[in-house]
């Protein structure tokens, strides 16, 4: 059995996209962080921005599924995320509810917004 500790970003600019995720998820980030750090941790969901040089080429291998919490609904947090800087990227909910929002975080990685388990009809 293994621990997962971080789940990591490439990315050019790891402050900037660190802020996003840290307002997104409600999480700090880490107490000793510098703007112009090579490295930015977001603690509580412990997502790692790394800086290197190549920009996002190609779809995301490993993304994010994220719901609502506290009640907020996914339409809810389309829009919220929407006003951090995300886009939607492909619509996927159907008129009965189901289905899920591809969306890109500032740089271009995809996640998916998913219904949360309280807003499933029984």
């Amino acid at each position: 059995m293994i621990d997962v500790r971080y789940v990591s970003f490439d990315c050019a600019r790891p402050y900037e996209l660190a802020i996003f995720w840290s307002q997104a998820t409600g999480g700090e980030l880490h107490p000793e962080t510098v703007p112009d750090d090579e490295e930015i941790l977001v603690v509580g969901p412990n997502l790692l921005f790394t800086r290197v040089p190549e920009g996002k080429s190609v779809k995301n291998r490993l993304h994010l599924d994220v719901t609502g919490s506290g009640g907020t609904t996914r339409e809810q947090e389309v829009e919220r995320l929407t006003g951090l800087g995300a886009t939607v990227h492909e619509d996927r909910r159907n008129p009965d509810g189901t289905g899920w929002v591809v969306m890109l975080d500032p740089e271009g990685n995809e996640f998916c917004v998913c219904r949360a388990d309280y807003e499933k009809q029984p």
